[in-house]
């Protein structure tokens, strides 16, 4: 048996930096040693291994031998530095080897001497660059499913699965969810974690990074994909999917003689088309790409996480069960994100089930967020239940790369937190690219498929609503190919034995907690989508930092002082922050609202993009801002000047005095300012006929 340790090269002969590491793990002397009061065993000194180096001849001067060091410590990741706060240095610094297992790891395959992946469980007879179609149905990976015990019987769990298994998705399962994997070495009983970190997505990542990043031993314990949501089937590929519409809008545009080329003298003659599986190709490769932050082995290594593979359970207030092993904790954060929930509709589940777990049969497309990005085939009709940011977001996408989207929904609006105006706004332009609204729904009445199977492979399927018509109730039947479930996620909170911890919680609301994020077992906080209404990928991120201040340093942050701005990324993009108008006027605060139209910015009137505008309410007897509102191009980005105002109490009459780049966009929030001091200097009568006077002598 090869010796795990060691990397073999692709001809079975040692790597020389392996080689060269195993003399230096023999070599270096290793001592308890002391530094400001504090004893570190079993380290070596830095400058001493840059000696011994150079004694075995392994470098020729000193500087190549901290070259070597580094190289042995990063890529090798054989040792680190004590407190995981410094590089290799030729100074008196200690260093500790890293056995290991130590954080977890992937087992070695002794047939090949390199680390198992996903694809050794392939034929070997697929090449890299093989059909996706020659992959057997076997090899999709078994995700642990959420525990359906406690969910009300008209809803059930969705399983994730990644599909198809294409070198793209392999490469991601390698980085999130490694086969094989081995969890860290059994924790001593009379030892145990600062910070037990349950759930790895964008909340539980942040926090296990920023804790193990002052030094507390952290564990992250995730049972399905490292990166939860936001990396695999979230904000990453949905904005990767939106960038190949925009490109696919703005060419279509270009051929159609849109009227803004025309006027600029500028005509394009063909026809553009879209290769749908080309285009999922591309989101799923930047998925793989960005998944490498998120990687078990990352964590493991260079963060220095103890990373388990499997599902946590409370077995008291202050210890979990992980596979075979109790874990002990001081503290510990449960960050477990939301799960999308299927609404009570007969066949609903049974289609969703056939689409999740794919048979010989052509697969209904009938799916939620976490299976959309397995299409490699594009549907011709689309219907989208839930007229909210995901079902806006991905309709518009889907109908601008050429698929027939009709949205669905029950409120008669879309985008129900934005004004009203604004959100018609984003209505009329998705209409306007042919996206077809039916939102008087008052029931789904049921989804099932007609026997058909399309032009494109996909079977056809019949979904029957109840909905008002010219104010006539009817019945009416939607024939589509595929579905998307929109209607929005669901904390997932049950399955984890929450009640053996004294963590009280709601299978609908989520975990309660208090304004510090702790809840009711004072050990234990939460933070992100299953505790927070605010369920943002950079909001979780932020209440994980706070988590971690008040758990392991005693702070006080509070979740209440978090200003979280948020966004649609539909075009034209909506963004806002702070209070609305109905905000304001439910806690009985007067304001005042200040508007620019993006029909006035020189900019916008340049690019012949002038939908929208800036909206900002501030109180009513002064400059504090309330709330903002930015509806067009860029809003996303240009919501942060005034987030930032917001935070360091900036007034919106000092934000007249921000010289702003000319011409941009972001000068309508300076015109804003400019709008509330005009109607500050307009109430006040007696300062302006001052002024007045002034300008008077000065003539």
């Amino acid at each position: 048996q090869k010796d795990s340790h060691i990397i073999m090269s692709d001809d079975g002969s040692k790597d020389p930096l392996d080689i060269i590491a195993a003399r230096f793990r023999a070599g270096v002397e290793l001592k308890n040693r002391r530094y400001r009061l504090t004893t570190y065993k079993s380290c070596f000194v830095g400058r001493d291994a840059v000696d011994f180096v150079l004694r075995e001849g392994l470098a020729a001067t000193r500087e190549e031998a901290v070259d070597l060091c580094q190289s042995i410590m990063t890529e090798l990741s054989l040792f680190e530095h004590v407190t995981r706060d410094h590089v290799f240095k030729d100074d008196y610094l200690f260093y500790r080897f890293v056995e290991r297992g130590d954080r977890g790891d992937v087992f070695f395959n002794v047939e090949t001497g390199k680390k198992f992946s996903w694809g050794d469980y392939l034929d070997p007879t697929r090449g890299p660059s093989s059909s996706v179609a020659n992959v057997g149905m076997q090899l999709q990976p078994d995700m642990p499913l959420p525990d359906l015990e406690s969910v009300p019987i008209g809803e059930v769990y969705v399983a994730s699965s990644v599909w198809p298994l294409d070198d793209h998705n392999l490469t991601l399962l390698d980085n999130v969810h490694p086969t094989t994997w081995t969890d860290p070495n059994h924790v001593n009983a009379k030892n145990k974690y600062d910070l037990v970190v349950i759930g790895a997505g964008a909340a539980g990542s942040e926090a296990a990074a920023a804790a193990a990043a002052v030094g507390a031993r952290v564990a992250l314990v995730e049972a399905n994909l490292l990166g939860g949501n936001r990396l695999n089937v979230g904000c990453v590929p949905s904005k990767a999917l939106i960038r190949a519409a925009q490109l696919a809008h703005a060419a279509r545009s270009c051929c159609s003689g849109a009227r803004a080329l025309a006027d600029c003298g500028i005509s394009v003659r063909g026809e553009v088309e879209v290769d749908f599986s080309k285009v999922m190709e591309r989101v799923r490769g930047v998925r793989t790409e960005i998944s490498r932050g998120n990687s078990a082995e990352r964590y493991a290594r260079e963060l220095g996480v103890s990373v388990y593979m499997g599902r946590a359970s409370f077995a008291d207030k202050s210890s979990i069960r992980v596979n075979s092993d109790v874990i002990r904790f001081s503290r510990a954060v449960v960050a477990t994100g939301g799960y999308p929930s299927l609404p009570q509709i007969f066949g609903l589940e049974e289609l969703n089930a056939l689409h999740t777990f794919p048979g010989d049969s052509p697969r209904p497309y009938v799916m939620t967020n976490e299976t959309f990005f397995n299409m490699t085939t594009q549907p011709a009709r689309l219907l989208i239940i839930g007229p909210g940011v995901v079902g806006l977001e991905l309709g518009q996408a889907m109908q601008r790369l050429g698929t027939d989207v009709t949205v669905v929904g029950r409120s008669g609006r879309i985008l129900p937190k934005e004004d009203l105006d604004h959100s018609e706004i984003i209505m009329a332009q998705l209409e306007e690219d042919g996206v077809a609204f039916r939102l008087s729904v008052s029931e789904y009445i049921s989804i099932e498929l007609t026997g058909k199977i399309l032009d494109n492979g996909l079977p056809e399927i019949s979904f029957q609503i109840r909905e008002e018509v010219d104010g006539e109730k009817r019945i009416s039947v939607v024939l589509v190919d595929a579905v998307l479930v929109a209607t929005g996620p669901r904390p997932n909170v049950t399955g984890m034995d929450l009640g053996a911890a004294g963590v009280e919680f709601d299978s609908r609301v989520g975990i309660k907690v208090n304004d510090k994020l702790q809840t009711t077992n004072s050990k234990i906080y939460a933070a992100g989508d299953c505790c927070s209404t605010f369920k943002f990928t950079h909001a979780a991120e932020y209440m994980a930092r706070a988590v971690v201040r008040n758990a392991l340093f005693g702070f006080r942050n509070k979740m209440s002082n978090l200003l979280i701005p948020y966004a649609t990324f539909t075009d034209p993009e909506i963004a806002s922050v702070g209070l609305y108008g109905k905000d304001c006027d439910k806690k009985g605060i007067k304001y005042r609202t200040f508007e620019k139209q993006f029909t006035e910015n020189d900019r916008a009137l340049c690019d012949g993009e002038t939908t929208g505008m800036v909206r900002i309410r501030v109180e009513e007897k002064s400059d504090k801002i309330l709330g903002a509102t930015i509806v067009g191009k860029g809003a996303g980005i240009m919501i942060s000047e005034i987030t930032l105002a917001m935070q360091s109490h900036t007034g919106l009459g000092a934000l007249a005095s921000v010289i702003h780049p000319y011409p941009t966009r972001a000068e309508a929030i300076r015109q804003a300012g400019d709008a509330y001091n005009r109607a500050k200097l307009d109430a006040n009568v007696q300062v302006k006929s001052i002024l007045r006077g002034l300008v008077k002598v000065q003539r």
